[in-house]
């Protein structure tokens, strides 16, 4: 899952210097080594093949486990296909993108952006429930996954989203959070949900990982760390349309998890239980015209 190698990085990375992290990216005797020890330190150095899925994997993570030799490989399938769907190759990997479609799998791009699929492994339907059985096939036996994404030029698919994600602005505007949310990694930072419907602009929302949720509690931590993500929003919206660009950007108190009803038992985050709780909030904090807010305890 996205969010176990989103953890593992943040750990690795808080082990390693700065002086460390330009040796690992070096290609030199010993930032060979380097890498090694690290896939070591991961429990990963008799890895030849690993899978990321469930949800996109921001690049620039996928990108550094590549640079230790990990093929770490992008892939996609559901309960519904027996997860049999696309599986990113060898050789034919493209950062952000799930691979091509398996041997006997046809996927095509609905009008709407939903995603497709039929194979060998589809299911008969969901059981004793015919309604939702006809509301998720196609009359051509397509399955409607739900999925927003586009294929290249090869074949392979990239996810962008789900289709109930999108929401709209108090101007009108279409947001599709997914891809902004991708686009603000951070060590920091563990999980993002880009939301704001009804509001003038998106914001998002920023859960750190645990070590960086108890740095926060010094003063000077926080304003390095202000700074920085001051620094990543503007990077952020210079390459987002008008309608996309984020208002300002919350750093949450609380950790979300399964318990408390934040993530999915996959770990994918609730939008539903994250606008619910922090929606109310939103008018508060665009009143405080920061571009940086850390929650209040």
């Amino acid at each position: 899952m996205p969010r176990l190698w989103t953890k593992f990085y943040q750990g690795a990375s808080a082990k390693l210097g700065e002086a460390e992290q330009a040796v690992l990216a070096s290609r030199t005797q010993e930032g060979d080594m380097l890498k090694k020890k690290t896939l070591a330190m991961l429990g990963l150095d008799a890895t030849r093949i690993a899978f990321t899925g469930s949800a996109p994997l921001p690049a620039h993570i996928t990108d550094w486990y590549r640079t230790l030799g990990l093929e770490l490989l992008d892939v996609y399938g559901m309960t519904e296909n027996f997860s049999y769907s696309h599986y990113s190759r060898p050789g034919l990997v493209r950062l952000g993108y799930s691979g091509q479609a398996m041997p006997g799998v046809e996927c095509r791009i609905a009008e709407d952006g939903e995603i497709q699929v039929k194979g060998p492994t589809m299911m008969n339907g969901y059981y004793r429930q015919p309604e939702l059985t006809a509301e998720s096939l196609t009359e051509d036996g397509f399955f409607k996954t739900g999925d927003r994404g586009e294929i290249d030029e090869i074949g392979r698919l990239k996810i962008t989203g789900r289709v109930k994600e999108i929401f709209k602005t108090s101007k009108g505007k279409y947001v599709v959070p997914v891809p902004i949310e991708n686009k603000l990694g951070h060590p920091k930072v563990e999980a993002v949900c880009v939301t704001g419907p009804g509001l003038p602009q998106p914001f998002a929302l920023l859960m750190l990982s645990a070590a960086a949720r108890d740095e926060m509690r010094s003063d000077a931590a926080r304003e390095v760390l202000g700074k920085e993500l001051a620094a990543l929003r503007e990077t952020v919206n210079a390459a987002l349309e008008k309608h996309e660009k984020l208002a300002f950007l919350v750093v949450v108190k609380d950790a979300w998890t399964t318990d408390n009803g934040f993530l999915t038992p996959t770990l994918k985050i609730r939008r539903g239980a994250i606008d619910e709780r922090y929606l109310p909030a939103a008018r508060t904090w665009l009143d405080v015209d920061q571009t940086v807010v850390f929650e209040a305890d």
